[in-house]
């Protein structure tokens, strides 16, 4: 005899179509997707059909180990995937089957938002990061989600994709092992007033735990390692949930840390040994950059003292969330007093999705990671 909830479980893994009221923007792209992306958003869908089985047969109790688990396994399988022989160089497979997995979560259960949490942290690879002991240079390296789908649903991003790519990479050079281990960070502001930026950093920053942290993101023409990250956003741009936060260059906004307002100086400086990964110029420029904006001009200050007593618009990063995970993750380090060198790496943009530029990119992140890693004290 067939229960009620083995019925209604078997009709929701069969439906293509289910109606909530509580999917995200991200999540209600997902038919779309589906529909243009066949074999991008289907690639991991043997993990989420096993997801929801377990976790619609679990008892409450059980949601939170299940969610877990598939979401370790997502970023695992992902990563496994993309650096074998056969990589196609595309880290979009991991976004979308993210959101298959949070929204089947919704669908399943009455949301719970630690639950939701978890999924997010463990396949972002950040309950991932596990250095060896015998690494004399470890460096943690972040990338960002594809961003602005409205505009073209197929975006890819090559932050994200380094990311996945050098995940748990030793490269030995001479007596140096370099490790690098990856976490990705959303592109949604609500999550970054949340404080998962200094949520997930602190334990590395306040322990000296790391030598080097290089936040990434997709920028310009070329390479930028942005020099003076600013306090206040002022991008008149949505992340990906389509959420405005009202600041503009006439209006720059300082950001949400919990509770209360973002505490900080308007400007802060990267400690990157700059001069060493400058060394890689091919085949991309690779930019020491200094411009900003504050209320009275753009400018390119020489040095940090140049800024003081101005109000930021926006820093060498721009007014969006690459300049934020940059400003954010250097300001956390200061207030800790920190030796990790920290700074940020802005890639040369991609349109849609280009496998072969975007493999250029993260081999020559790669080495100016190892040229920077090899020159520190």
């Amino acid at each position: 005899m067939v229960t009620q909830k083995a019925l209604a479980i078997t009709l929701f893994l069969l439906s293509p179509v289910v109606l909530a009221d509580n999917l995200s923007v991200e999540e209600k792209r997902i038919p779309k997707a589906e529909g243009k992306l066949t074999q991008v958003t289907n690639q991991f869908d043997s993990l989420i059909k096993d997801f929801k089985q377990k976790y619609a047969l679990a008892d409450s109790s059980k949601r939170s180990t299940i969610a877990q688990n598939h979401a370790q396994k997502l970023w695992q399988r992902a990563r496994t995937s993309l650096q074998s022989e056969n990589s196609n160089y595309d880290d979009r497979s991991l976004y979308w089957a993210r959101l298959k997995l949070s929204k089947a979560a919704k669908l399943l259960s009455k949301t719970d938002e630690t639950i939701l949490w978890e999924i997010e942290r463990a396949s972002r690879g950040q309950s991932d990061i596990n250095f060896s002991s015998e690494a004399t240079r470890k460096i943690l390296i972040t990338g960002f989600d594809p961003f602005f789908l409205d505009r073209n649903i197929g975006q890819s991003n090559p932050s994200g994709l380094a990311a996945l790519l050098l995940d748990g990479k030793i490269i030995q050079v001479n007596d140096e092992i370099i490790q690098i281990e990856s976490a990705i960070f959303p592109v949604r502001f609500i999550d970054f007033d949340h404080g998962e930026v200094e949520r997930f950093l602190k334990p590395y920053l306040k322990n000296n735990a790391i030598d080097m942290l290089i936040t990434i993101s997709m920028g310009r023409d070329t390479f930028d390692l942005e020099r003076f990250p600013a306090l206040r956003r002022s991008a008149q741009a949505p992340g990906n949930l389509n959420v405005f936060t009202g600041a503009s260059k006439n209006k720059p906004l300082i950001p949400m840390l919990g509770k209360t307002k973002l505490d900080g100086p308007e400007f802060v400086e990267f400690s990157l040994p700059v001069k060493a990964m400058m060394q890689i110029q091919e085949p991309f420029k690779v930019n020491d950059r200094h411009t900003v904006t504050t209320t009275e001009k753009t400018f390119d200050p020489k040095t940090l003292a140049e800024l003081k007593g101005k109000t930021s618009v926006a820093g060498s990063g721009g007014g969006y969330l690459s300049n934020e995970i940059s400003y954010r993750s250097i300001n956390l380090g200061n207030k800790l007093k920190t030796k990790v060198k920290i700074g940020h790496l802005h890639t040369p943009r991609i349109q849609g999705f280009e496998p072969k530029v975007e493999k250029q990119i993260v081999e020559q992140i790669k080495k100016i990671i190892v040229v920077g890693a090899k020159s520190l004290n």
